[in-house]
């Protein structure tokens, strides 16, 4: 199923039409396994009215990689296309094939490719420079190892200075999840969101014909299920040392999110732990956050940064999953209790959360906040936690939202925490970056809010988003 991917398609499509720096394009596409790239490279390319030619480097050596493809350049068996010596040689016959041609070509999993032979992006370059810049050739490098596709932008890189273009390809956001799922409650299509996220390949995992319990039993609990497979398949891929990022994670999924938290649930020494974490971030599997109250100078040397998860469905499957691995073929149901127990809190403190943060930064951008915000994220100390916030250090305006994923309507208890006893120790925490501020306040329920509780958010200026209004502001 393709759903949404405007902007991308848009700035494909605007390669078609490009005059500068000349009609030749070499262009970056690249982001996580699963995250749709070939689907839109394929749709954008069938829609193009172009010729095109797809190949993907597979795991195998340089010779053959190059054999197949020219077959895919030729439109021929593989067994029919000539073999080449090297990169080199292999351009210089794809330059004299394609010379005059107003055509595609698209190189997927391109880091397949540069590991078989490094040289492979220097003889690209040279060809790039000697023939095709000067053609009609669109060029499309695609992979998902992000670290790799990143290290083609950098000084080093071959292809340093030659990109007409990059795009990082990311998880498509929220509202995207009604196409998929048109039958579902919004609940539903959020405690989805918190799981697995936006990414496409696992929603068309999904059947959007059954609940989401018995999505949750029938799929993704389901003895050989994709989704079981998915975290160490992902790891083995990327990485050298899979047991010990496994390690990692798991300590994150069990909660530990500071430096010193990881490396004792892990076991691995700090002074190794950071070069993992930072692995695992350039993977996107993890994020550092900070509070959002820190300006940016002050930022890089903040040591109040927490580990979490930035891929749903790893936090999903260290959370449920992983550390019952033992009752996935024997008691299959016991992992279904436990997920349906811990579920609510789950998405209460990460999907609700994080569209409730959405939600702030595109009504700031409409101008639909007493203030332009500057940043939204969350904000901690030790003295509180509030769970949405938006910030503008210059005019000192913070707003500080409060996120309910219960059963009941948030009441005026809850709203009156917030103001009477939680902003006083916010104020404290902003006090090192001057002052006065100015607080607003904003209340985000699953279930609405009481009557008591609406007239206590009218006389303190709250803004009152129930998940009607967050879904329908979101779509």
């Amino acid at each position: 199923m393709f759903v949404n991917r405007v902007p991308e398609l848009a700035f494909l499509n605007q390669l078609l039409t490009r005059r500068h720096p000349g009609p030749a394009q070499l262009v970056l596409l690249y982001g996580r396994r699963r995250v749709g790239k070939t689907v839109l490279l394929h749709r954008w390319a069938q829609q193009s009215g172009l010729p095109y030619t797809y190949w993907a480097a597979e795991k195998e050596t340089a010779p053959l990689q190059r054999r197949k493809l020219y077959a895919r350049l030729l439109g021929v068996p593989f067994e029919q296309a000539p073999r080449f010596a090297s990169w080199a040689e292999l351009w210089e016959a794809a330059a004299r094939l394609l010379q005059g041609q107003r055509r595609i070509l698209i190189l997927d999993e391109l880091p397949y490719a540069a590991e078989a032979d490094p040289a492979m992006l220097s003889a690209l370059q040279h060809a790039w420079d000697q023939h095709f810049q000067a053609g009609e050739l669109i060029i499309v490098l695609c992979g998902s190892h992000v670290r790799t596709m990143e290290t083609l932008l950098a000084r080093q890189s071959p292809l340093f200075g030659r990109l007409t273009g990059q795009w990082l390809l990311q998880p498509l956001d929220f509202a995207a999840l009604r196409l998929f799922f048109p039958g579902w409650t919004v609940e539903e299509r959020v405690a989805l969101y918190a799981m697995v996220g936006g990414v496409p390949a696992y929603l068309a995992w999904l059947d959007p014909d059954r609940s989401l319990v018995e999505n949750i039993r029938q799929v993704v609990l389901a003895p050989g299920s994709m989704f079981v497979a998915e975290p160490q398949f992902l790891l083995y891929d990327e990485v050298r040392e899979p047991q010990t990022y496994l390690a990692i994670l798991k300590a994150i999924g069990r909660g530990n999110h500071t430096l010193n938290e990881i490396s004792n649930a892990s076991l691995v020494g700090k002074t190794h732990l950071s070069t993992y974490l930072a692995t695992l971030q350039a993977l996107r599997l993890v994020e550092r956050r900070l509070p959002v109250t820190i300006p940016v100078a002050r930022r890089r040397k903040s040591r109040q940064g927490r580990y979490h998860f930035s891929d749903p469905y790893f936090r999903f499957y260290f959370r449920f999953i992983d550390p019952y691995q033992e009752y996935l073929v024997t008691e299959p149901e016991r992992l279904l209790i436990g997920v349906k127990q811990g579920l609510r809190a789950f998405v209460g403190g990460s999907a609700f959360e994080e569209l409730a943060q959405e939600w702030l930064r595109r009504q700031g951008r409409i101008e639909a906040l007493p203030f332009e915000p500057e940043a939204v994220g969350s904000h901690w100390s030790r003295r509180v936690q509030v769970d949405a916030v938006a910030v503008n250090w210059q005019t000192q305006d913070v707003l500080l939202g409060e996120c309910k994923w219960t059963d009941a309507p948030i009441d005026r208890k809850i709203m009156r925490e917030l103001v009477e006893e939680k902003t006083p120790k916010v104020r404290r925490d902003l006090e090192a970056y001057g002052g006065p501020w100015r607080v607003h306040y904003a209340f985000f329920a699953r279930h609405g809010f009481t009557e008591a509780a609406r007239r206590f958010g009218k006389d303190h200026g709250a803004l009152l988003v129930d998940l009607a209004q967050l879904d329908a502001d979101l779509q």
